[in-house]
């Protein structure tokens, strides 16, 4: 298994946060939110197959839980408030049923907790060779996709800045492993894990393209924004000032 790298914001001394990604996203995702959060230590990783943290097989859920545990306990965050965005998401679901003592609380951002095989296969295939000749046209593409409602063209140009890099044949391309997207997009295939048992925040993009059916129970707070599944990009007001109250 690997130490993930990991971006951190705040006191040493502070509750823990630790942040997981989506597919073919990164940490840096995660730093506008850590700025609304000063009372706590908010670690955000680069899951496996993305950003700057390893490439190498395998991919499957259960490795990337081993590498978030033994990245968490390497930054003494045995114990932490776990949130995550899409695959991410999913992720901290599967964390809260295998280890539900590190899972204090967890913070859901439109989690991908099931897609249809249909669906999934046509997003795998799309990732193959996803390549750009500018920042410009990588950018463009992202904001033409049809997913995003509201989001500003500079949060784009920020994110290009952080995760698009050029290949030795002059072409851009986001830094993660085509390859381990696909088996992302596989898992996410599956059926579904459980909900959380702690209590547990989920924010429902109005406008996702994923269909998110969250169960009326006591320890689950469901908030929907009118954006769609990149909620952090189209609604970060609403849902920084939800992520803030809910852990206090």
């Amino acid at each position: 298994m690997a130490i993930l790298n990991a971006q951190v914001w705040g006191e040493p001394g502070a509750e823990p946060v630790v942040c997981l990604h989506g597919v073919a996203a990164h940490s840096g995702r995660f730093r506008g939110l850590a700025g609304r959060l000063p009372a706590h230590r908010v670690i955000a990783v680069d899951l496996r197959g993305h950003g700057r943290s390893t490439w190498q097989a395998p991919w499957d859920v259960e490795t990337h839980l081993q590498d978030l545990c033994e990245t968490a306990d390497s930054l003494g965050a045995g114990r932490a408030t776990w949130l995550g965005h899409s695959f991410g998401g999913r992720l901290v679901a599967h964390l809260a049923k295998r280890d539900p003592e590190r899972v204090t609380r967890a913070i859901l951002l439109d989690p991908a907790m099931h897609i249809e095989p249909e669906l999934a296969t046509e997003r795998a295939a799309a990732l193959r060779d996803l390549s750009f000749s500018t920042p410009d046209e990588a950018i463009d593409a992202r904001l033409g996709d049809g997913t995003l409602f509201s989001t500003p063209r500079e949060l784009l140009e920020d994110e290009a800045a952080q995760h698009l890099e050029r290949g030795d044949e002059g072409r851009y391309r986001w830094r993660f492993s085509p390859a381990a997207a696909i088996v992302a997009w596989s898992e996410m295939a599956t059926p579904a894990p459980p909900w959380p048992g702690c209590e547990t925040l989920v924010v429902v993009g109005g406008q996702s393209w994923i269909p998110l059916a969250v169960p009326r129970l006591p320890h689950l707070r469901s908030l929907p924004v009118p954006g769609g599944h990149s909620v952090l990009w189209d609604d970060f007001e609403l849902v920084a000032e939800a992520v803030a109250d809910f852990l206090g």
